[in-house]
């Protein structure tokens, strides 16, 4: 085995159980463990507090227990959630953190807090509106009253040379996961969506400090090692703005004759996309971070003249050299869906094929999904002939 399989090895491994990573790392450090819920708080202001911010993830386990407690047509993630929760897999969280963009979120949230009432959630509305005269001052009166909460819950204090620390730090992450993008997107580096996905998940689960030499050392492999064999379709992928899509998935559209090229995923470009400032008050830095994500791809949470998601992904998907795009709706993901007939018209006015696949957590009818793929990757091909 390689050193860059090797690498790929402990980051697929820590994305395929997170919980298991979570708890042994707490037993290891003798450190609390805040589980941070998507896809706005800055996992930063967690990690200057000494403990592990980790996003959490959905599971492969089919919801049972949960099936009481949230209504059957809220998203998979959520229904995970609280599955996992009246499981009792997040009893050794010492904190949640989240701010609001989804009525079910909320309703999660609401289980965890009556399930785990030892476990604080901690929670305040972040603007919608980002581009407005009072975002920046209401944006940061919200990172700071979770910085008190957060400081309360894990009776340590957070100072602004930690959080500045912890924000050099994860730039760094962000800068390298770019940098693979990058690679892939250019044509020098080959490598399996799934295992991209891998990569992105361990950096929302793992210690920074552990994750980042891990990373370093797998780009200094890609780099030097050879590209690879592309697939025939460079495709883009957008949506799931909470969770994975599910890597049987990602695998059925290389076998089907794709190469993602590009994504606007959550657990991708979404993830990482903007860097908070070094220079000035660390709050400032996060709150200017908040705000500028949002607006470099453009979320259908938030609200901002000028900053269409439609337009970005058209943009986005021409710069890519993408031939078409596939679109993962999560079954039930409301802001997707409304935003949807915009994003359609947007590219049947531009010519970019796309097609549109809806997602649950349950299993999928892989079969009618292979066919429907197939199909589009011939329209795609023809599409990029005329």
């Amino acid at each position: 085995m390689s050193r860059r399989e090797e690498i790929l090895a402990v980051f697929s491994q820590v994305s395929e159980n997170p919980l298991q990573y979570a708890v042994e790392w707490k037993e290891k450090s003798g450190r609390p463990v805040v589980g941070v819920l998507p896809m706005n708080f800055p996992s930063e202001m967690v990690h200057a507090a000494g403990a592990l911010p980790m996003v959490l993830q959905n599971d492969e386990e089919p919801i049972t227990v949960g099936q009481s407690r949230i209504f059957n047509f809220y998203c998979g993630y959520n229904r995970s959630l609280v599955n996992q929760t009246l499981s009792d897999k997040f009893n050794f969280l010492d904190a949640i953190m989240l701010g609001d963009h989804c009525v079910q979120l909320l309703g999660s949230a609401d289980t965890m807090r009556n399930h785990m009432p030892d476990v604080p959630v901690l929670y305040d509305q972040l603007v919608s509106t980002i581009n407005s005269p009072w975002a920046f001052s209401e944006s940061r009166r919200v990172l700071n009253f979770l910085k008190v909460q957060l400081q309360d819950a894990l009776g340590v204090e957070i100072t602004d040379a930690a959080m500045m620390n912890s924000i050099k730090l994860f730039n760094k992450n962000r800068q390298l996961l770019r940098q693979l993008y990058d690679m892939r997107q250019n044509g020098k580096l080959h490598m399996a969506s799934s295992d991209v996905q891998s990569i992105v998940k361990a950096c929302m689960i793992m210690d920074a400090e552990e994750f980042t030499p891990l990373l370093e050392e797998l780009m200094a492999e890609c780099v030097s090692g050879e590209a690879g064999k592309r697939g025939n379709i460079p495709l883009y992928l957008s949506g799931h703005m909470c969770h994975p899509p599910k890597p049987e998935i990602l695998s059925l559209i290389e076998s089907c004759g794709g190469m993602v090229v590009a994504d606007d995923l959550y657990t991708g470009y979404r993830f990482f996309s903007t860097d908070a400032s070094t220079e000035g008050d660390a709050l400032d830095s996060l709150t200017q971070w908040y705000l500028d994500r949002n607006k470099n791809v453009p979320c259908p949470t938030r609200s901002a003249r000028d900053y269409d998601w439609d337009q970005y992904l058209a943009d986005s998907v021409k710069a890519s050299g993408a031939q078409g795009v596939i679109i993962l709706m999560v079954k039930f993901c409301e802001p997707h869906m409304y935003f949807y007939p915009d994003i359609k018209d947007k590219f049947d006015e531009e010519g970019i094929p796309y097609l549109l696949l809806e997602t649950e957590h349950e299993e999928m009818p892989i079969e009618a999904l292979k066919t429907r793929l197939e199909t589009f990757m011939e329209i795609a091909e023809r599409n990029a002939l005329v």
